[in-house]
């Protein structure tokens, strides 16, 4: 457990009844847009499966049952430079566990690692090999979830999240750890690389992003980077949302802010388009109750606008990212596309694995094909 400090404040969510009530009200008292017959996904988010969730939401979904489950997890609050910053610290009952920082992306929160956590703290207890225990650090960065809204600008770009994820790793006395993130938490693990390099072991990274390679010459890329590029390049199709918070997120934020069901559709939306593509609805991939809590979290938290600056604040956009020369494994689920020859300019790949099942969100989609990915990882960098 983590020893609380002047520093370092245990903290438990407790969402006032009232805030649930005026939730409820709000859910009742939706006004709802038209929708073209027979469009189905095409334009976003069909108002027809949305009517069914929130009622779901409204009706059957019970926020306080996951709201002591969450208390169940050790959680505390810091402070690093004027920000909070809320964590989850899990510590494993092996006594030689390596300490593990694991960090989400957009729209996810801490929700994200909920089902990964038994497996990695303590494999004994979940058929796996206690020599493959972690210790767990899952932050929420500026910006996200109980670390509560940034106050400056600056705060939020993913170069600063890795600097405060590093201060905490040093504050919890860490000297020595690994990283692994998706999404977001792609860009923010390596960077840690690069930062503290003489604490990182290595670098574990789901859903990769590369950038920075789209202009380089491709006639020697093999034939599924070349594929992977043309598919990302087909992103303009879908990532509309992303065009808009890296330019206009604050317009965006009054709607969403203001309407849940604005912000269910906007998140879900994601969750859908994300996503393993050979799954028809977005709860057929990730747990209906998993995804409103992840929701519910944002809405509590009015953290919406903050969260989305990490596209405005972001540098690594087109950047030439640096190689840490730390040891980096990437795992890559359906629907990633990440082009492995920019990833070898970019990290020291040392392992390289495929699944066919699974997705954006290997956490929630395939928790059992990421574990075994990062202990048979890191279970390299142990014996080394």
């Amino acid at each position: 457990m983590t020893t609380p400090t002047p520093e370092i404040r245990p903290f438990r969510i407790d969402v006032p009844q009232d805030r649930l009530d005026d939730l409820s009200a709000r859910l009742a008292a939706t006004r709802w847009p038209d929708e073209l017959p027979g469009m189905g996904w095409d334009h976003g988010m069909p108002v027809s499966y949305l009517r069914g969730l929130v009622e779901y939401w409204r009706t059957g979904y019970d926020w306080r049952a996951q709201e002591t489950a969450l208390n169940e997890i050790p959680q505390y609050i810091t402070e690093i430079d004027g920000q909070q910053v809320h964590f989850l610290h899990i510590r494993s009952p092996e006594p030689a566990a390596l300490p593990l920082v694991m960090m989400h992306g957009w729209p996810a929160s801490f929700v994200e690692f909920l089902d990964v956590i038994g497996p990695l703290t303590d494999p004994r207890s979940h058929g796996g090999d206690p020599a493959d225990a972690f210790h767990l650090v899952i932050p929420s960065p500026p910006g996200f979830a109980f670390s509560g809204p940034t106050r400056e600008a600056g705060q939020s770009g993913s170069e600063r999240h890795a600097e405060v994820v590093a201060a905490l790793m040093a504050r919890l006395g860490y000297t020595s750890y690994g990283t692994q993130g998706g999404d977001f938490g792609s860009l923010v693990g390596p960077q840690i690389g690069r930062i503290a390099t003489e604490h990182v072991v290595g670098v574990h990274v789901n859903g990769l992003l590369t950038i920075g390679g789209w202009d380089q010459d491709t006639s020697g890329w093999d034939e599924a980077d070349q594929r992977r590029l043309a598919e990302q390049g087909g992103f303009e199709e879908v990532g509309g949302y992303a065009a808009i918070q890296s330019t206009r997120p604050q317009t965006l934020a009054f709607g969403l802010h203001d309407s849940p069901v604005g912000l269910l559709g906007w998140i879900v939306d994601l969750f859908k388009t994300f996503s393993n593509p050979a799954k028809e609805l977005p709860e057929d991939a990730v747990d209906r109750d998993a995804l409103l809590t992840n929701v519910m979290i944002y809405w509590f938290t009015e953290t919406f606008a903050s969260s989305t600056r990490i596209y405005k604040e972001s540098t690594h956009w087109g950047a030439e990212l640096a190689d840490s020369g730390v040891p980096t494994a990437c795992a890559l689920f359906p629907g990633d596309v990440t082009i492995r020859a920019v990833a070898e300019q970019q990290h020291t790949v040392v392992r390289w694995t495929e699944y066919d099942r699974g997705g954006h969100f290997a956490a929630m989609e395939a928790p059992d094909l990421l574990v075994e990915d990062v202990r048979a990882f890191f279970r390299t960098l142990r014996a080394a």
